[in-house]
C-alpha cells in the first residue's frame, strides 16, 4: 500500500481510529484476492453503505469537467457502490441555484463561487462544502484580434492602449465571486489596470464566450478551456496569458455541494470523492490523456472538436501570434494527489480576492470559514479509499505574478497589501 502522510490538523481520536480501520481494510483488500463483487461491499463495510446511491453531479461543459464525466463512463463510481449521473449545466449560475435547491447533489463549481454562497456574496447564502480540488492550471485570458491590430499583445502593452486611447474596454468572466474573475482582475491589476474603474466587465457562460467574441461583444475574457483554443482555432481572438502564468499550480474548478448534504449523505460524499480521485489518477496518466479527450469532446458534454480540446490537455500550447510550447504547468488533475487536497490556504486566497475587491466589506476569520467550507475529515477518508497519499500540511505557499507571496498566514493584511483595489 502506497505511504501516507497525515496532515498536521490533529483529528480527534474517533477520526484516527476510523482510518485506522480503513486502512486495515484496504490492506486486506490488497493482498487477497477477492471474488467479483467483494470491492463493493469491503467497501461499504470500511466506510458505511452510501446513504445514497444515485448521485446527480453538475458540470459545465469546460475540460476540467473531465474527472466527473470518466468517473461516470468508466465506472469508477460503481467500485464505491454509487452511481454518478452527470448533469450538463448552462452557466455558473444555474449550477449555483441548482446545488442551493438541491436539484444537484454535487457539481463541478467554481472556488470562489462555492465560497461566495457560502458569505452571500454569490447569490442566496447557504452553507457549502468543497469535497476536494478537482484541477490546478488550464484557464486563460484571450483577447480579441482588434486588440492585436492595436499592438496589445502584452500586459503592459494593454495597460498603455488603455490609457492612450480611452473608450469602454469590455472583458467577460463567468461569474462574479469565481476563479476567472479574480484571474482577470489579479492579472490587469498586475500591469497597472484597475478592473472596477478603468474597464468593464462582464459575466458571459464560458460555452458562449467565442461567439461573443466574434460578434465584437468585449474586448477580451478570461475562461477554462477549450474556449481559449477554439478562440485561436476560429481566428478570432489569441492568448495573451494562462493562468499558469499568474499563479502556478493554482486551485481552479472544485467538487461543491452544500453543507447540508454532507451531513444528511456523508458515506456517500466519501464515496464520491473516493471515485473522483481514482477518475483523476486515470486522467493524469499520459497514455490516458488522448482517449479523455476524444471522451468529453462529444456532445453530451464539452461539445467542441477533439483537437482544439486535446492540444492544450496535452501541454501543447500556441498563443495564436506564432509562439508554441510544451508547458509544463498544464491542466493537471492529480499530481500523485497534491491536486486534490482542499487546501485551507486556497480557499482562504479567494476570500482575500473577494475582500480585494469589495465584494466582502469587512475581513471575514479567513481560517474559520475555510475550515468550515472545506470537508478535510471527509476528504481524508476518501483519499485513504482510493490509496491516495495526503500532503504535511493543509496549507501551502505560492509566489504570484507579481512577486507576492501567499502562504495563508495574515490574509487580513495580505488583503490589504494591494495597491490597487476596491
Amino acid at each position: 500500500m502506497e505511504k501516507r502522510h497525515e496532515l498536521d490538523l490533529h483529528p480527534h481520536a474517533a477520526g484516527n481510529e476510523r482510518r485506522d480501520f480503513l486502512k486495515g481494510a484496504l490492506s486486506l483488500m490488497a493482498s487477497t484476492a477477492l471474488p467479483a463483487g467483494f470491492a463493493t461491499s469491503a467497501f461499504a463495510a470500511a466506510t458505511g453503505k452510501p446513504e445514497k446511491t444515485e448521485v446527480k453531479v453538475g458540470f459545465i461543459p469546460l475540460t476540467d469537467c473531465a474527472s466527473v464525466i470518466v468517473a461516470s463512463k468508466l465506472g469508477f463510481d460503481k467500485k464505491y457502490g454509487i452511481t454518478i449521473v452527470p448533469s450538463k449545466e448552462a452557466s455558473w449560475a444555474a449550477v449555483r441555484d441548482k446545488l442551493v435547491n438541491g436539484e444537484l447533489d454535487a457539481s463541478h463549481a467554481l472556488y470562489g463561487m462555492i465560497y461566495g454562497v457560502h458569505l452571500g456574496i454569490g447569490g442566496p447564502k447557504k452553507d457549502m462544502a468543497v469535497l476536494m480540488t478537482l484541477n490546478q492550471n488550464g484557464q486563460g485570458i484571450t483577447l480579441s484580434n482588434q486588440l492585436k491590430e492595436k499592438g496589445a499583445t502584452t500586459g503592459p502593452a494593454l495597460a498603455k492602449l488603455i490609457k492612450a486611447e480611452p473608450r469602454e474596454y469590455t472583458f467577460a468572466q463567468t461569474f462574479p465571486t469565481g476563479t476567472h474573475a479574480m484571474w482577470l482582475y489579479y492579472w490587469l491589476a498586475a500591469h497597472g489596470v484597475n478592473p472596477l474603474s478603468d474597464v468593464k466587465t462582464i459575466v458571459v457562460p464560458p460555452p458562449q464566450m467565442v461567439a461573443n467574441m466574434r460578434v465584437d461583444n468585449m474586448d477580451g475574457y478570461c475562461v477554462g478551456e477549450p474556449w481559449n483554443a477554439r478562440a485561436i482555432a476560429d481566428g478570432i481572438g489569441f492568448s495573451v496569458a494562462t493562468t499558469q502564468q499568474i499563479w502556478p499550480d493554482h486551485p481552479e474548478k472544485v467538487l461543491g455541494s452544500t453543507g447540508e448534504w454532507v451531513k444528511k449523505y456523508p458515506n456517500t460524499a466519501r464515496a464520491l470523492v473516493a471515485a473522483l480521485l481514482d477518475a483523476s489518477r486515470y486522467i493524469d496518466e499520459v497514455k490516458n490523456r488522448a482517449s479523455v479527450a476524444k471522451l468529453i469532446a462529444e456532445k453530451a458534454y464539452v461539445n467542441a472538436p477533439e483537437a482544439v480540446i486535446a492540444g492544450r490537455f496535452a501541454g501543447a500550447y500556441e498563443d495564436g501570434l506564432g509562439k508554441k510550447w510544451q508547458d509544463p504547468k498544464l491542466m493537471k488533475f492529480f499530481d500523485g494527489g497534491k491536486v486534490n487536497f482542499p487546501y485551507l490556504s486556497d480557499g482562504m486566497w479567494f476570500l482575500t480576492q473577494h475582500k480585494r475587491w469589495g465584494l466582502l466589506k469587512t475581513d471575514p476569520d479567513y481560517l474559520a470559514v475555510a475550515k468550515q467550507i472545506n470537508q478535510i475529515a471527509i476528504y481524508k477518508d476518501a483519499a485513504a479509499l482510493a490509496r491516495v497519499p495526503l500532503p504535511a500540511s493543509d496549507m501551502r505557499a505560492s509566489k504570484l505574478i507579481d512577486g507576492v507571496v501567499w502562504d495563508g498566514k495574515n490574509p487580513a493584511a495580505y488583503a490589504a497589501s494591494f495597491k490597487i483595489k476596491a
